[in-house]
């Protein structure tokens, strides 16, 4: 795993993009702080610009690093719930401008499992996740899934848990608002 993780972060820091095992499922990353590795994530995806980004995170901590102001019912949401779970906050900031939806939300998740926390301490800043697939294309539930195109077009592919799968949907979605209520988006 060591040599997977210095790779990927090698591929992070220098602009690239990368395919790999998240918590969920396997998922296009990049630097979340890089405009141009956002763009090129869109790209690969071909995605519309106006849908945004999820980013990952390896500790609740680091969520004040990103977002304004965290609101209490995060902290209650992060600390109840036990499966994957994606919180939109209000009021992104120090993110690539490509990453934050146009009402100033993002969308992260703090990852639970060991590569994807691993690879986010070693880069020591927020990655992008979104699923392997082209946009409006089902959603792949294993590497040998993804299709040929998506993995022609990243720098790099983890050579890791390939026939693993993590999870058979993506997380639970849910936004926040200011002050403090919230609303299912997916489950």
């Amino acid at each position: 795993m060591r040599e997977e993780l210095i790779k990927a972060v090698e591929v992070l820091k220098s602009g690239g993009t990368i395919l790999y095992p998240t918590d969920t499922i396997w998922g296009i990353g990049c630097d979340a702080t890089n405009n141009k590795a956002v763009q090129k994530v869109y790209k690969i995806k071909e995605r519309k610009f106006a849908k945004s980004l999820i980013i990952l995170l390896d500790q609740e901590e680091k969520l004040t690093n990103y977002v304004k102001k965290v609101p209490d019912t995060a902290w209650d949401l992060l600390n109840n719930i036990t499966t994957p779970l994606t919180i939109i906050y209000p009021n992104a900031k120090n993110l690539a401008k490509n990453v934050v939806a146009s009402d100033k939300t993002i969308a992260i998740r703090i990852v639970k499992n060991d590569f994807c926390k691993k690879l986010i301490s070693l880069f020591n800043k927020p990655i992008v996740s979104t699923s392997a697939n082209l946009s409006d294309e089902s959603i792949p539930l294993t590497y040998y899934d993804i299709s040929p195109e998506i993995k022609e077009n990243v720098d790099h592919i983890v050579d890791l848990h390939k026939n693993y799968v993590h999870q058979i949907k993506p997380s639970t979605i849910i936004k926040l608002e200011e002050d403090g209520d919230f609303i299912v988006i997916r489950s």
